[in-house]
Parts: structure tokens; sequence; C-alpha cells
């Protein structure tokens, strides 16, 4: 029945009520409240990074209900004190309270206590599933020709981290023997895989100090795809290995570890200069290898492979010749100048674990628990694989290479901009403000220096504080530390 009435348009005069909202309209509106009640500025730079249907409340249990510590809040709340590195608990409870302000809501306790434990609800399994989701986002940008430059290298090495010295990781990851207990902090050992073109991680697995980076690698082998090339120095230097990379149809670029270097005399086929066809007997026996005698004996006699000397002309380094020991032996395809410019890449590894380490301040962690120490370390690698996308993103508007770009000045660019992006604001000044972060990211151009020598020194001084040899509440601290030492005598 059409409705004639000029004063009231808006209702339905066979029920005196407005006309009914369709399904679109409700859901519409439920986005726009749900939009008011979030903290989420970084999540306006990250939409297309971190799939929203994993921030959407529980059907019932945790997190199910819409609050201000929200599944979402506390994500994003978590995200920004990860990507602050000098930001605590108590900074993100400050922030919900000035959102809670300028919603003209009740202000909610200073305390942590509540932010803390919403943190702990948040599944581990759901934070997996976004560093997944970053890291297929990253691995979507390389083609499938068959030659060095397109084929992805997945750059392999490993890195030490301390945590709190709580009981409980104490038993996780213990300190070293010759510490005295309470004098010392829970070490883990995390062995991680990356994307050399991009610069994302793509898995890790975490061990204690005492565990090889070997065996932790052996349970990331499903990151490897038929076509991959794996990449790392002579730790990983591993008959096993490199013939369960060869069945995978994965290459191999190793420095030689542990053998002999063959000569020309008693090489298979010399393909150039200081340039090898070899082959590697099989291991004998022995009790102490990490894969079981069942592994062993299935294992083939020999396998051919391919030696390259390289000779160390530029200063700085600390050796003068060492071997690259390579499953690509065809020297047509892949020069042995090529390969030598890959392994020199390897340092890149270093510089990424720099810039999670340093820059992002995940060397010393903060959390109390193994539980909350595994949530860090996965919020740490989803904070890292979003500043590369977005680094990637930045990279190909201006037409250069993402590895070209500061990831520093790329954190601190973001830093500064995520105040901006509001959720209330429209899509097209969003975009606009967006365009203008990957601009400022994309000019953060770092000057390739190949040669330049930095002795790894520092300059400066340590105060001159005691050290702690008894458990603090022992201790019995010397008051001048003028006299430390004199006192020690």
């Amino acid at each position: 029945m059409k409705n004639t009435t000029l004063f009231l348009p808006g209702f339905h005069l066979a029920t005196l009520r407005r006309t009914p909202r369709s399904a679109s309209q409700k859901l519409a509106e439920e986005l726009e409240r749900i939009r008011h009640h979030t903290i989420s500025q970084l999540g306006e730079c990250f939409a297309g990074f971190i799939p929203k249907q994993l921030l959407h409340p529980e059907k019932s249990g945790k997190l199910s209900r819409r609050r201000l510590f929200s599944k979402e809040n506390i994500f994003w709340g978590f995200f920004s004190q990860v990507l602050d590195a000098e930001s605590g608990c108590a900074e993100v409870v400050r922030k919900f309270q000035a959102f809670a302000a300028s919603r003209s809501w009740p202000l909610p306790s200073s305390s942590t206590s509540a932010y803390c434990q919403a943190r702990q609800k948040v599944e581990q399994s759901e934070l997996k599933s976004i560093l997944v989701h970053t890291t297929k986002q990253l691995t979507q940008q390389h083609s499938a020709k068959d030659n060095l430059e397109s084929r992805r290298v997945i750059v392999v090495d490993g890195t030490g981290v301390s945590m709190p010295d709580t009981q409980s990781n104490q038993k996780q990851w213990p300190q070293q023997k010759q510490q005295k207990p309470g004098c010392g902090f829970p070490q883990a050992r995390i062995c991680a895989c990356f994307d050399l073109r991009s610069g994302g991680i793509l898995s890790y697995q975490v061990g204690n100090r005492k565990q090889q980076e070997l065996p932790l690698l052996r349970q990331q082998w499903g990151t490897f795809k038929a076509g991959d090339i794996f990449l790392g120095d002579k730790g990983f230097c591993s008959f096993y290995d490199v013939h369960k990379f060869t069945i995978r149809h994965v290459d191999s670029v190793i420095t030689l570890a542990r053998r002999k270097p063959f000569t020309a005399s008693n090489a298979d086929k010399i393909l150039g200069e200081d340039d090898l066809l070899i082959h590697w007997p099989k291991p004998r026996w022995n009790k102490i290898l990490s894969y079981s005698k069942e592994e062993w004996l299935a294992l083939p006699e020999k396998i051919t492979l391919r030696q390259i000397k390289v000779n160390v002309d530029e200063p700085g380094f600390r050796v003068k010749t060492f071997y690259i020991i390579t499953t690509l032996i065809d020297s047509v395809k892949y020069s042995a100048k090529q390969i030598t410019e890959l392994y020199y890449q390897r340092w890149d590894v270093e510089l990424f674990f720099r810039d999670i380490k340093t820059t992002m301040g995940m060397d010393i962690l903060r959390c109390k628990s193994p539980d909350m120490v595994q949530k860090e370390l996965l919020m740490h690698f989803i904070v890292y694989n979003c500043i590369r996308l977005l680094m990637f993103k930045a990279a190909k508007q201006k037409g250069i290479s993402p590895r070209n770009i500061s990831f520093k000045a790329s954190v601190q660019a973001l830093r500064q901009w995520e105040p901006l992006l509001k959720p209330e604001m429209k899509l097209s000044e969003r975009n606009r403000l967006i365009d203008l972060l990957y601009d400022c990211i994309s000019t953060s151009e770092i000057h390739q220096r190949p040669g330049r020598i930095e002795p790894r020194c520092i300059k400066r001084r340590p105060k001159n504080f005691q050290l702690l040899s008894k458990p603090r509440h022992e201790m019995i601290e010397i008051f001048h530390r003028s006299r430390y030492s004199a006192k020690q005598a």
C-alpha cells in the first residue's frame, strides 16, 4: 500500500511504524556500531592484511561479548604494544581510557589486570592463523620461472631470546647450568625461515638453549615447496638434510663444515675455476646422530653436489676462503658467480633478526608464563610481517626493491600515522592518508655501501654497577661503586 502521508513519510501506514529495514541495512548499522566500539586505528592500515573474521567475537564462551576489552580491541592493543618497543600494559590501558573518554563513556580502571586477563583469553591458534595469512600474502609475489632471480629463496638461521625469571619459564626454557639460581634468565632458541626477497617470516620453531638449529629446521620442512632454494650457513651442513630437501625438489646452498673440501684431483668433474662437481659418501652410523638407524639405512650411498671455492678479497671479513656446497649442479643455468652472490645475501637474515629483536624489542620478552611468551612471539612476528607488507606495497608503488627501504623508518612512520586513521573517517580520506603513508615509507631508502667496515664494538662504557652474584634477597650491595673491585680483592 502506497504511503500518501506528507507529514510522516517514513512511517508505514499498515503498521504505523517505520518502514522495515532490509538485511543489508541491518548489517551496515551493525558494522558501523562495531567501528565506533573499536580502537583499531591500525586496523585501517592493515585492513587487507589481517582477516577481520578472525577478530570477530566468539559465538559463546570467552571473548564472546562486545565489550571495551573485546577480542578485536585486545588484538590491536597488543599489536600497538609490540609496535612500540617501549610500551607496556599500562600504556595500552591508558589508550583504552583515552578511547572511552572520546566516546563520553565511563573510564575503565587504571589497573592492568582486566587487560592482561583478556589478553590471556586470546588463543594461540587464532594468532597462528593470522600469521599464516600474512605469510601467504608475502609469498604471492613470486613468479614460476626457472631461474635464480625468480625462484623463491628461503634463508634460515637461529637466534636466542630471554624472558622474565619465573618458575614456569625456567622449567620450559632453563638458564645455563653455570649460572646460580636467581642470577640468570630463561633463554630460548628460535629457528626461523625468512623469504629473502620480501624479508617476511614464513615459519619458526622455539626450543630451549640446548637444542641445535637443525632439529628445529626439520620441524619446518612443510614451509618449503618444490622449486624453492634453501639458503643457510655452515650450521645446516648435513648429508641427511640436503638429501631430504632434494627429495622435496628443494635445492640447497650452504657452506662446507665438518668435511674436508674436495680438490680437482679427486673431483668427479671440473666445471670451472674453483668450481667442482663432487659426491658426498653417506656418513658412518653413530649413536649421537640426530636421526634413527632406520632413517640412516634409507639414505643413499652418495649424493652428487657442487663445490665452489670463494676467495674473499674485501676487508672486514673474518675468513679469507670458504666453500659453498649446493645442489644447483647445472653450471650453464646457474653460474658460480650467481651462486656466490646469492650466498652473500645470506647476511640479510641477520638484519631481519636485528629488525625484530632490536627495533621491535623482541630480544628481551616481558611475559611471565610460557603460554603468554608464545603469544608474545607470535604477535612480534605478525607485526613484523605487516610492516614488511606495507614496505612491499610502498616499494611497488614507487618501483623500487622493498629490501632498499628502511625498516625502522617504516615503523616510525606507522607510529605517527596511527592517531590520524580514525574509525569514523570517510573512505576517501582514509585512502588519501594511507597513500601518503606509502609515499613516506618509500622515501626512506637505505644507501647500499658494499665493503663498508663497521667493527662490532661498543663505544659507550657501561656504568659501574655491582653484578648480581646471589639471589636478590640474599645479595648485600656495596654502597660505593668506585670500591667494588677493591672490596672484592
